[in-house]
């Protein structure tokens, strides 16, 4: 048999059902992984108690006849964005350190209602703020991968996801949720081999889950593969009246619709996304993602995303603003950390909690977002940044005159060592280049492996879609992961 920890959700969902091994087998399995991780720091919590515990349920329902959910026996991770009830929830900063929430949040409790179970809670870039997994109050990720020329240099899982993306990539788990305000989940997923999916903007509750910007932030899946995703995402997917945002329609069922068969399917292929400075092995692996396409029957047709090199600068005003109100609400009074000097009145409580519980980087992007909401600014760079908004929307509504879906690379780089950009925000920001303008407009898009640079380093290709259409997005990913046959695995070190 397979070890079990090499199998991903469909086999694992597939094997309990079919009585080929149990629940509570593939949980210990995976819970002896994460215990022999720890050098990985992919969780800041680990839950092995409630991975068993959800694992003996699916076996007692197997075992008694029941139906049993499309997620059964499939032990995950929980990226720690997700309130989880009487499990700490810290969105990976110290103001938050040892909130346990009183409620679930919708998209977790959807997976547990579909026979998941948690293995932890994943390490995130703090507050989901950036792109390489090092602004963590409780230290960085590292990935699982290493460059095989012995220099050992420990490398970037991306980012904010980056627990979520090891995890994933080092089989300690078969999936992980994530989140996606501008790259987040597609980013992570490129630098470390595995597939991840961001959602329509509303097809996933974002009920229970810390805001960061509140009208980008999506959650979605993380796995090994295309079908995982599909799976996956049906069970997190769904209406939430708890949501303003929800999107009040059916969930497909995209797993038993996946077709790699792109006949009659135009690829969108954007001009602007050629930029300067874009690794040339990236770009090979763009004209071979064209190349997979064109072979599973797709039509290939040159677009134009004319507002492309606005999109990065608007996403960092228009985020850093949502993140500024919405990280008001910690303010030492109602939960978490607390910091109240002798003799200190109440607004010397709120500069001292801030000041010791928020990172430089959240601290970096709350003073840009109040910056461009103040009084003088706010037409200048807020309204502007939303007009811009309006055009990349507009571009992608126009490119759809002419394509079903549009391909691209996820990232314009490969991984990078660990701590070689963290003194340079900016090219930080960059890694984003890609990711963000299906964010601002609000599309399905998602990132597939589809090769190793000369670095052995993974690189992935995205793929983007119309708003409501993930089937067309996976399926066009599904022709790609067919195609490029990437087996790559990270050789263990930690």
């Amino acid at each position: 048999m397979t070890e079990l920890t090499n199998l991903g959700v469909a086999a694992i969902r597939d094997g309990v059902a079919s009585g080929e091994f149990t629940a509570r087998e593939v949980a210990e399995a995976f819970n002896a992984n994460v215990a022999a991780a720890a050098d990985l720091n992919a969780f800041i919590v680990t839950t092995p108690d409630a991975a068993l515990e959800a694992a003996d349920k699916v076996d007692a329902d197997r075992a008694a006849g029941k139906d049993l959910g499309s997620m059964a026996g499939v032990p995950i991770g929980m990226k720690d964005l997700f309130a989880t009830k009487g499990v700490q929830t810290t969105a990976a900063s110290h103001i938050l350190e040892g909130f346990t929430p009183q409620y679930e949040s919708t998209v977790s409790q959807n997976l547990w209602d579909a026979g998941a179970g948690m293995l932890g809670k994943l390490n995130l870039d703090q507050f989901a703020m950036g792109s390489s997994n090092e602004t963590s109050y409780f230290g960085n990720v590292t990935s699982p991968w290493r460059k095989p020329d012995g220099s050992n240099t420990p490398m970037s899982p991306g980012g904010s996801s980056g627990g979520s993306s090891t995890a994933v990539a080092a089989r300690l788990a078969p999936a992980a949720t994530g989140t996606d305000t501008g790259g987040s989940i597609r980013q992570p997923a490129a630098f470390t081999g595995i597939t991840g999916v961001k959602p329509t903007y509303g097809r996933c509750s974002r009920w229970g889950v810390v805001a960061f910007a509140s009208s980008l932030d999506q959650a979605g899946p993380m796995a090994h593969d295309v079908r995982d995703c599909a799976i996956m995402l049906g069970a997190m997917a769904g209406f939430d009246p708890k949501d303003s945002t929800s999107l009040d329609l059916p969930v497909p069922d995209w797993e038993a619709n996946l077709n790699s068969d792109m006949k009659g399917k135009k690829v969108g292929i954007p001009k602007e996304y050629r930029m300067d400075g874009t690794d040339a092995e990236i770009l090979k692996s763009w004209d071979d993602g064209i190349a997979w396409l064109k072979d599973a029957g797709a039509e290939i047709v040159d677009i134009s995303l004319p507002h492309t090199k606005y999109a990065l600068p608007a996403y960092y005003i228009i985020a850093p603003a949502e993140a500024s109100s919405n990280l008001a609400r910690y303010d030492g009074v109602r939960y978490g950390l607390r910091d109240l000097p002798d003799g200190a009145g109440l607004q010397d409580m709120y500069a001292e909690t801030r000041a010791a519980g928020f990172g430089d980087e959240v601290k970096r992007r709350v003073l840009i977002g109040t910056y461009v909401l103040s009084a003088g600014f706010y037409d200048a760079y807020y309204n502007q940044a939303q007009k811009v908004r309006a055009l990349v929307a507009q571009d992608f509504e126009n490119a759809w005159n002419e394509c079903d879906v549009i391909l691209a690379p996820t990232t314009p780089t490969a991984s990078f060592g660990l701590g070689s950009l963290s003194d340079d925000p900016l090219t930080m920001y960059l890694n984003d280049v890609f990711a963000v303008p299906a964010s601002l407009a609000g599309l399905p898009a998602m990132s597939v492996p589809c090769g190793v640079n000369s670095d052995g380093l993974p690189l992935g290709l995205q793929v983007v879609g119309k708003a409501f259409d993930e089937q067309g997005v996976m399926n066009a990913g599904l022709a790609i992961e067919e195609r490029a046959g990437f087996t790559a695995k990270p050789e263990k070190w930690w």
